[in-house]
């Protein structure tokens, strides 16, 4: 892939510049999501993990969003699979929030938060994906 071009079409945008790429974004939304988890657990949010479990996962978020890259197609499957954990595990935990009327708990709005961060990093990690995968055909 060429970086430099002579004004023909035969140019190629590097992956971050290209309107297809979100893995800054998905950084972000990481750093964001880690900074939340250890702020929920340190007010006593009744989080879906032990204070350990949120530990770890503010760590994996903050490696997973450093590692993540344009050039690395495996950072951004790993980070698919980390927003998948994350809505699961959060998702499924609001809801249950929601279904037993803890609507107005400080704890249902952490978890539900984070279920949304999750979601919305699993978005863009996806379309990041595509994008990868069909970067031949995308210019």
């Amino acid at each position: 892939m060429t970086f430099e071009g002579n004004g023909d079409s035969s140019f190629k945008r590097p992956p971050e510049t290209n309107p297809h790429y979100h893995g800054n974004a998905v950084r972000t939304i990481f750093i964001v999501g880690a900074g939340v988890l250890l702020v929920a657990e340190s007010i006593g949010v009744a989080l879906p993990l032990s204070a350990f479990g949120a530990v770890v996962a503010a760590v994996i978020l903050a490696v997973a969003g450093g590692i993540t890259n344009p050039l690395q197609t495996w950072t951004h499957w790993a980070n698919e699979l980390i927003a998948i954990i994350g809505v699961i595990v959060f998702g499924t935990s609001a809801v249950q929030h929601y279904r037993s009327g803890a609507v107005f708990d400080l704890s249902f709005a952490f978890i539900e938060g984070i279920a949304f961060l999750s979601l919305v990093a699993l978005y863009f990690t996806t379309r990041t994906i595509r994008f990868l995968m069909l970067r031949p055909q995308l210019k």
